[in-house]
């Protein structure tokens, strides 16, 4: 279970989060839409504390972290029951694909490398970039880096993977698949959290979809009543904004 109370980050004295509370319970995969600029990001990032909040508490599994008062250890251990998969692939250019996906597992979790390494090629079969293992990510598309990206969050066999907008930095022609590898990853009910702008991706894998606006979460609720019968103005302003159309639900509440 993830759990995140009255959770605030500001920046120049701006809230970007104010006081979010969310629990995610193990198997749930929650989609986040919103305005760019709302605090989605820095959500999933203060989340395993990439950034470190100004307020509030996240806990994790078994781990429970006060933002005030988080130690290193702390810290450590909360990270350890979390992935992030990061928009712009985030792989080490001097390290080959499946050196990528073992390199957390070997500096992060202590695995001894022959270990490491032979996860990584579990891994590699798993999204289908076993021919790719000794490639760098230079040689490869922006698809399959991101694909090697999300392998590796996989290779940690964490509580919770954090998508960051995994789809916004790829050519069009490579973002179905990294959205199919992760749509397998939901039907084995990976727990996720998933910032994204891919609405028809909410609609198909979601079990809840969440709304925020101003650093908070405005609305949430299934994609089907998310999508088809929003109860907030914002929400169905976004929504006729981002999908070009008005749910005929909403139409005469707009």
């Amino acid at each position: 279970m993830i759990a995140v109370r009255k959770l605030v980050k500001k920046f120049d004295g701006n809230a970007v989060l104010d006081g979010i509370t969310l629990e995610v319970e193990q198997g749930e995969i929650i989609v986040v839409i919103g305005p760019s600029g709302t605090g989605k990001s820095t959500l999933l990032r203060c989340i395993n504390f990439l950034e470190q909040p100004d307020g509030g508490e996240v806990q994790i599994g078994d781990v429970r972290v006060d933002a005030t008062r988080a130690s290193r250890a702390e810290i450590l251990a909360l990270r350890r029951n979390s992935a992030f998969v990061f928009q712009n692939y985030a792989l080490f250019a001097n390290k080959t694909a499946l050196e990528n996906i073992a390199e957390g597992l070997i500096v992060v979790n202590g695995w001894p490398k022959a270990k490491a390494h032979q996860r990584a090629r579990e891994i590699l079969e798993r999204i289908g970039m076993s021919e790719k293992a000794d490639a760098y990510p230079a040689a490869l598309s922006g698809g399959q880096q991101q694909r090697i990206g999300i392998g590796r969050a996989m290779a940690a066999q964490a509580e919770v993977i954090l998508f960051d907008e995994p789809t916004s930095a790829l050519d069009p022609e490579w973002v179905d698949e990294v959205l199919e590898l992760m749509k397998q990853l939901a039907v084995e009910r990976q727990t996720m959290i998933v910032v994204t702008h891919e609405m028809q991706f909410a609609r198909d894998v979601a079990d809840r979809v969440i709304f925020m606006e101003g650093g908070r979460i405005v609305e949430q609720g299934s994609p089907s009543q998310l999508f088809s019968a929003p109860k907030d103005d914002r929400t169905r302003a976004f929504l006729r904004k981002v999908l070009n159309e008005v749910p005929p639900q909403c139409a005469a509440g707009i």
